[in-house]
């Protein structure tokens, strides 16, 4: 079982070039993959996104790669001449403006100012950098998922203690079903006799009264499906990529858990079957976090 939520870090070191990527990832329910990245990668993105959905399939992933590049490349420079041109004529009208100043326009000053020159790196993301790219990527999500798995181990354990709890919570509500009818029984017995004051209670007449209470209130199909729930938790759980099962799965936890509080007539199971409903919202925070 894995966490949706960790941390990982990949460096890479050779002939030059030293490139590191962090992932980080939270909960999400399904996958989102945010990539910030130099410039220079633009093109390698769909690439880095590919990778990294071989290794993920929920959460929201946050993937930071740096780069420095010590390599000795060739470098061009590049003239923006229409920046030069209106520096140029920017400078006649002040000139204008103000006839006693002095012209110190000249072209290494031109070379100075913003955006009239531009230098261009020929070998900027090049197939060295691509690899070192996926070198330190594939270390991230290693680290990366070791993290998840730790966390998700945890997690599991925490769920299945928890299910414990929720098998003896409907164990309870089972024990505790079959005296509600009786107990109905007696109490619509004696409340006709204290009404009727004396008089024969009709014996067919309460049997049926009961009868129609007990098929009002059973909730035999009910504790079947959530045994059967439990069962099915626990074995999704000896999987490794199990969120979306779990997900829906604890959707009929309260399914179940509902029916039976609306259905109860009796103090007892309502008390279980509000402490089972407050179980299984804690397993479902717990899953809303697994991959």
């Amino acid at each position: 079982m894995l966490s949706m939520t960790g941390f990982g870090r990949g460096e890479y070191k050779k002939d030059g070039v030293e490139l590191c990527v962090e992932i980080k990832t939270v909960n999400n329910r399904y996958l989102d993959i945010n990539v910030k990245a130099p410039k220079i990668f633009a093109a390698y993105e769909d690439a880095v996104r590919s990778i990294v959905r071989g290794k993920l399939t929920r959460g929201h992933a946050d993937i930071f790669i740096s780069l420095n590049d010590k390599r000795e490349k060739q470098r061009e420079l590049y003239l923006d001449e229409g920046t030069a041109k209106a520096y140029a004529a920017a400078a006649e009208k002040i000139k204008k403006l103000f006839p006693q100043a002095v012209n110190d326009f000249s072209v290494t000053s031109v070379l100075r100012y913003p955006d009239v020159i531009r230098t261009d790196d020929i070998s900027s993301a090049d197939e060295q950098c691509f690899q070192a790219l996926k070198c330190a990527l594939e270390v991230a999500l290693e680290k990366l998922n070791a993290m998840r798995l730790t966390e998700g181990e945890k997690m599991k354990a925490d769920m299945l203690s928890r299910m414990d709890e929720i098998e003896k919570l409907v164990a309870g509500i089972e024990k505790r079903a079959p005296l509600v009818v009786k107990g109905y029984k007696e109490k619509l017995e004696a409340k006709i006799k204290k009404i009727l004051e004396g008089v024969e209670v009709d014996e067919a007449r309460l049997l049926t009264e009961a009868a129609l209470f007990a098929d009002k209130a059973n909730i035999d199909e009910e504790l079947t499906r959530l045994h059967s729930h439990i069962s099915q938790f626990r074995e999704i759980c000896k999987q490794e990529l199990v969120g979306r099962k779990l997900d829906f799965l604890v959707q009929e936890f309260n399914r179940e858990a509902n029916t039976i509080c609306s259905k109860s007539n009796d103090l007892e199971i309502t008390r279980l079957g509000l402490a089972l409903k407050n179980e299984i919202e804690k397993v479902r925070e717990q899953v809303q976090n697994v991959e």
